[in-house]
């Protein structure tokens, strides 16, 4: 996880969560497992509030979420679940590279974004 803060962070400061509504988007929820660990780690920055967004999830998994954050948003929750990538007709992962990209480029319009004060 440091490797990869470090790459995609790179020299910009860690944003201020402290007070501020923060949403945690993900492609999709299975067991919650990494959308759990993502909300535990978030919520000792002391946020106002976590909100949880997804375009599809497992039924149980939104509710089981509902109780650990302030707000779950799931698109859609298909019965058999199955899989995330089941989903999509393209499932391609992102790359470090891309992610890096998209990242600096958010950064140098910071008018544009809301993780900058």
């Amino acid at each position: 996880m440091k490797r990869r803060e470090r790459l995609y962070r790179g020299d910009r400061p860690r944003p201020s969560i402290q007070g501020r509504s923060v949403i945690l988007i993900d492609d999709g929820l299975a067991t919650g497992s990494t959308m759990r660990a993502a909300a535990t780690a978030l919520r000792n920055m002391q946020p106002s509030k976590i909100i949880v967004a997804v375009p599809v999830a497992a039924a149980e998994t939104c509710a089981d979420l509902r109780s650990e954050v302030d707000e779950v948003i799931c698109g859609a929750t298909p019965e058999p679940f199955m899989a995330v990538g089941s989903w999509y007709s393209d499932f391609e992962q992102t790359s470090d590279e891309e992610l890096r990209q998209l990242l600096d480029r958010i950064a140098s319009h910071p008018q544009d974004s809301t993780l900058h004060s």
